[in-house]
Order: C-alpha cells, then structure tokens, then sequence
C-alpha cells in the first residue's frame, strides 16, 4: 500500500471508503482509488477518458474477496438534465463547443466503425442530408473546392468553429437531401 493510501485510509479509523469517485483519467489516481476502498466498497469512475488505451491496475482479489465493485457513470440524472437545459437556455453554458464534426445519415456506419480513430469531441449526424463526415476545422480545406463547405466555412469561423444555429439552418438549406 501507497503511503498516501495509507494516510487516507487512517482518516477513516481503517475500514476505507464505501464509494470513491474518480474524476480524472489519470492512472494514479484510479489506482489510489482501488486502494481506499472498503469492505463491499464502490469506485465509481466518473471521467471518461479520451484514450482509447488508458489502463490501470484494479486489485480483482478484493473484487473477489472483499466484494469491492466499479462502475462508470456519466454522475448525470434528471435534474442534472433539468439544471443543463436551464443554464443552457439562460446562455450560460454552450454545449456546441463539443461538436468537432457535421455529416449525413450515409456517414453514419463509417462513423460508427471508425470512432475510434476519428479525433475530436461530438459527431452531430443528420439525417435527412446525405454528406459525408467532416470536421469543422476542415471545411476551409473542403471549400476551396466546393462553394456549400466554403460558405458553411465562413459561418463557422466568424464562430470561432463552434457550430451554432446558423451554421445549421445553412447547412440545412443547402446541402444534398437523403
């Protein structure tokens, strides 16, 4: 055991934690977690790492033996969802930021085949276009071929890249249907 391990676990008299949630993809820190946990105790890995190959040693003997657990949860409910929406509608947060990539529904099999090596944050698929999967930082490249992605370029970059209701209604409009 770890000497800050060790320490954390003489904070609670010894037994360890019940739940220990994790907030960082960082393989000290899941490991540090594994070793608080208590008898029947829960690590609940909070923090969806962006590396497909991100690891850490878990200690399956006290899964076995001292019925300890894990679970990866996004920590989100109805509320959360509730709260979100608000602050989303009162223009404190944006969650367009996520997007990094726009395509049609005939992108959506070689999208799905290949997440794991597409880079960047939400694929926003829709489906009633027919346009193959592109990233927003992309699209100047796309235009200096093809007048639609040079003006979806142009709405996106005054945005800096941040896909927005413009760029939507513009896309919609204008590009191929399905």
């Amino acid at each position: 055991m770890n000497v800050h391990c060790k320490y954390i676990l003489d904070l609670t008299g010894g037994p360890g934690f019940d739940d220990v949630f994790v907030f960082a993809p960082v393989k000290p820190v899941v490991e540090q977690g594994d070793g608080i946990l208590g008898f029947d105790g829960c690590l609940n890995f909070f923090a969806g790492p962006t590396n497909p190959e991100f690891k850490a040693e878990f200690n399956f003997y006290n899964v076995h033996y001292a019925f300890t657990h894990i679970v990866g949860t996004s920590g989100g409910n109805t509320d959360d969802m509730r709260e979100s929406l608000k602050m989303m509608g009162e223009g404190k947060i944006n969650p367009a930021i996520m997007i990094t990539h726009v395509g049609g529904l005939d992108a959506v099999v070689d999208t799905t085949l290949n997440l794991p090596q597409i880079p960047g944050g939400k694929k926003l698929i829709y489906t009633n276009i027919s346009m193959p999967l592109v990233s927003l930082y992309k699209l100047e490249e796309l235009g200096k071929n093809d007048k639609f992605y040079a003006d979806l370029n142009k709405i996106v970059a005054k945005n800096d890249y941040i896909w927005s209701l413009e760029a939507e209604k513009y896309l919609l409009a204008n590009a191929k249907p399905i």
